[in-house]
C-alpha cells in the first residue's frame, strides 16, 4: 500500500481524477483512458505512473494492449483517513458551537 502522500498525489491532478472516475466503471485499456485528453501518449503516461505509484491502479498487458483497473483498498485508506480528519472537525466544532453558546449575548445586562 502507497503512503498518504503518494495516495493524494494522485488525485492533485484533474487528469488522474479523470482517470480514476472513469477506472470506476471498470478496468479500460490505456488508449481509451487516453482519448479523452489533449495531450501527447507520453505525457499521459506519466499520469498512470503517478496512480500506480500512489497504489491508485494496476495494469497488466496482454500482447499489445495494457489494461489498467482501479484498486479499491487505495480508496479505502484515502477514505479513512478524510474520516478521521472528519471527526477531528466536528468534535472542534462542537466545542466551539458550545463556546459561542456560552457566550453572553448583545443586548444583555451584565451589571446584576
Amino acid at each position: 500500500m502507497a503512503n498518504l502522500d503518494s495516495i493524494f498525489h494522485g488525485l492533485a491532478d484533474p487528469t488522474r481524477r479523470a482517470v480514476i472516475a472513469r477506472l470506476a466503471a471498470g478496468p479500460a485499456p490505456v488508449s481509451e483512458l487516453a482519448a479523452p485528453h489533449d495531450m501527447a501518449l507520453p505525457s499521459f503516461l506519466k499520469h498512470l505512473k503517478v496512480l500506480e505509484a500512489g497504489g491508485w491502479i494496476e495494469s497488466d498487458k496482454a500482447g499489445r494492449i495494457r489494461t489498467c483497473r482501479l484498486k479499491a483498498e487505495t480508496a479505502k485508506a484515502a477514505e479513512g483517513w478524510l474520516g478521521q480528519q472528519r471527526s477531528l472537525w466536528e468534535a472542534r466544532l462542537d466545542r466551539l458551537d458550545a463556546f459561542l453558546a456560552n457566550l453572553p449575548g448583545e443586548g444583555e445586562n451584565n451589571d446584576a
